[in-house]
């Protein structure tokens, strides 16, 4: 980056300072005026600013785009944390936890392959993301329509920087669907009426294609990390465009979705996936944080390892925030906390398994950063304390829960047990961790081992365990559990290499229910291959669209 430019930016930028972390209701006569049923991707209300008359102003068009990043916000009634109830609990890492099996019963459903197109997380979901999609597609529509030089900010430099934070978004939520819907209705442009939403869902081939193409448009126009000022940290970045080229990459070269007929064969995917590792790597950009656990706190938020995080802001408001896209902190530290009061008074939810515990190597710190087992890992003053078993299971969640940090209230667990709401901690998307681990995976995978080697060795290092012997798929599987534990990974890993082993996701899936708890057992139905990779397209969005087809075996 040429100097003059950097400093160009920086300035240019200072005049639409504006912190992501803190700009959560915007348009709110506007964007966020799409409602309930079809509205959410069509109809602008009657009374609104016109779009022609909004537009006026860079930092309108600022306002615009940081609307874009809010959906990914909405955790309660919109989604229930998706990564994580659906990347963790359908997954061999985590069980649903709550009261009891009632307590979020559609989530209990998704853990137990009890999942119906009336479940209401899936509708949330599929609803949330389209409504992201609607923002994208508006704000591309008429940013690109405001000329350069409407006031002295809107120079060609951060117009770009705009659309591309833009087509990153888009290409985020679509493929947040593709991976659990498959192929879903794509649309580029602002939908103006009900009647232009009833499409036929796009192949898998397509709505990929067009998460590429999007991903590339975007690292084209986005700037680095460290072009961006402070105050606008969590935004989308050139790094943020790459690493998901590379993910998106990844899962379109794996034997699960090349099934679903893509044009672009496993071999070119793998290596582009490893030419956009190349890129982020060479960059100079991220680190590995040297304290793996500093990853999981405010104080680490938007650090050297962080390539994209969604951002929440410290609010004390009550358990359901303000309404749906007004969303300033983080719901997931209390689903998550321990229902103990004494511990955090919290919701008790995404309970990690013995199954993910006994992964982990002696001496891997990982796992206790991860997990938290109330009777041995809590404050020695609380060490009879008892917490609510669900299923057989105690361990809780410990990355997202904040226990730690005694000395913060004077031996309790943190800043957290001062409220029963929402929190600050950011929710770690793409980490520079899991970029070192998909290059290591393209390594291996275009016949570069050693290469992979290093790479596996220097996130192994980071944490002080001594260095693998060997790089293939069961050294590479193992480490990308353990590293992104309770993260929201683990089931989409699963899901595309058909099982850590690669005999099919039913064979491992059955394998971890056999070593479960009888309990568990007990509750778990048997999973069916070619059915419960997805969930099913939404009844309710199948009765708005007569075109759209569901998913086989609903």
């Amino acid at each position: 980056m040429n100097k003059d430019r950097f400093t160009k930016r920086k300035k240019t930028d200072m005049k639409t300072k504006m912190n992501i972390k803190s700009l959560y209701i915007v348009l709110c006569g506007l964007v966020l005026s799409f409602a309930s049923c079809r509205d959410y991707m069509t109809e602008i209300e009657p009374g609104t600013i016109p779009l022609e008359d909004f537009f006026v102003s860079t930092d309108a068009a600022v306002q615009n785009v940081t609307g874009c990043y809010t959906p990914l916000m909405w955790e309660y009634n919109r989604t229930y944390c998706p990564e994580w109830f659906m990347g963790d609990v359908a997954s061999d890492d985590a069980l649903k936890g709550g009261g009891n099996t009632t307590d979020m019963a559609d989530i209990y459903d998704v853990e137990n392959w009890r999942t119906t197109d009336q479940n209401t997380f899936a509708l949330d979901f599929y609803q949330a993301q389209y409504q992201g999609i609607g923002r994208c597609n508006l704000a591309l529509e008429y940013i690109n329509k405001m000329e350069i030089g409407i006031d002295s900010a809107f120079t060609q430099d951060m117009k770009d920087r705009l659309l591309g934070e833009v087509h990153y978004l888009r290409a985020y939520y679509y493929f947040r669907l593709v991976r659990l819907f498959a192929g879903v209705p794509m649309t580029l442009e602002v939908l103006r009426s009900s009647e232009d939403w009833e499409m036929p869902r796009a192949t898998v081939d397509v709505v990929f294609t067009q998460i590429l193409s999007d991903l590339e448009q975007a690292n084209a126009k986005l700037w680095l990390k460290s072009e961006y000022p402070e105050a606008d940290m969590g935004r989308a970045t050139k790094g943020a465009a790459q690493a998901m080229l590379m993910k998106t990459n990844l899962y379109m070269a794996s034997p699960y979705w090349q099934k679903h007929g893509l044009s672009k064969t496993a071999a070119q995917c793998y290596a582009d996936a490893k030419a956009w590792g190349d890129s982020i790597i060479n960059s100079g950009e991220y680190d590995l944080c040297p304290n793996y656990e500093d990853n999981f706190t405010c104080a680490g938020e938007n650090g050297i390892e962080s390539v994209f995080e969604i951002q929440y802001a410290e609010v004390a408001w009550g358990d359901y925030g303000e309404g749906f896209g007004f969303t300033a902190g983080s719901f997931t530290q209390i689903l998550v906390r321990s229902r103990n009061s004494v511990i955090g008074g919290g919701w008790g939810f995404n309970h990690p398994t013995q199954n993910l515990y006994n992964e982990f190597e002696a001496g891997d710190i990982r796992r206790d950063v991860a997990i938290l087992i109330p009777d041995t890992n809590i404050n020695e003053d609380y060490q009879t304390i008892t917490e609510e078993i669900y299923l057989g299971n105690v361990m809780l969640n410990n990355k997202y829960g904040m226990y730690r940090d005694p000395a913060d209230i004077g031996g309790g667990y943190g800043k957290w047990s001062l409220h029963a709401t929402r929190g600050p901690l950011n929710n770690k998307q793409i980490r520079y961790a899991d970029v070192l681990l998909m290059y290591a995976e393209a390594c291996l995978e275009t016949g570069d081992a050693g290469t992979a080697l290093t790479y596996i060795n220097k996130v192994r290092s980071r944490v002080g365990l001594p260095d693998a012997s060997v790089a293939d798929n069961a050294t590479l599987r193992h480490e990308r559990r353990c590293e992104l534990a309770m993260e929201g990974h683990r089931w989409f890993d699963l899901v595309r290499w058909e099982g850590v082993e690669g005999n099919g996701l039913k064979a491992h899936m059955d394998a971890y229910k056999a070593q479960e708890s009888k309990d568990v057992q007990h509750h778990i139905q048997e999973f069916v291959a070619g059915k419960h990779e997805l969930l099913p397209i939404p009844q309710e969005e199948r009765q708005l669209d007569p075109l759209l087809s569901q998913n086989p075996g609903y």
